[in-house]
């Protein structure tokens, strides 16, 4: 039971964090979804900073790693949204804006994911 109540409470806070970021970057959103990628990113950027220093090394216990990896983590990124957004510009036929949304996203989010493992290695 407190492993579920560690995830909800991490996945409600992630939601938050994400809805702020669509409202901090809602003025830029110009028929792109700027807000997911970067959530996404900032996410990608946490995880890799949790799971490459801290839980490998032993810093992050399992209950840390439920509320921040699964829960925190979980609902700031938005994987679903980004689905719908893709599936959004194939059907609008803005091919140029889904490959542009799906490369920037593996790429960044990818790179961010390596960065955090980089930037947790140098403290």
């Amino acid at each position: 039971m407190q492993s579920l109540i560690l995830v909800f409470v991490g996945g409600g806070l992630g939601s938050m964090a994400r809805f702020a970021i669509a409202k901090l970057l809602q003025q830029i959103s110009i028929d792109f979804p700027w807000a997911t990628l970067c959530a996404n990113a900032v996410g990608c950027l946490i995880i890799g900073m949790l799971m490459g220093g801290f839980h490998s090394s032993g810093l992050l216990s399992e209950h840390q790693k439920l509320l921040l990896v699964t829960g925190f983590c979980g609902g700031l990124t938005t994987f679903s949204t980004f689905t719908y957004e893709n599936y959004a510009f194939i059907k609008g036929g803005q091919l140029f804006h889904f490959f542009g949304y799906s490369i920037l996203s593996f790429g960044l989010c990818l790179g961010f994911v390596l960065l955090g493992h980089f930037l947790i290695k140098l403290t």
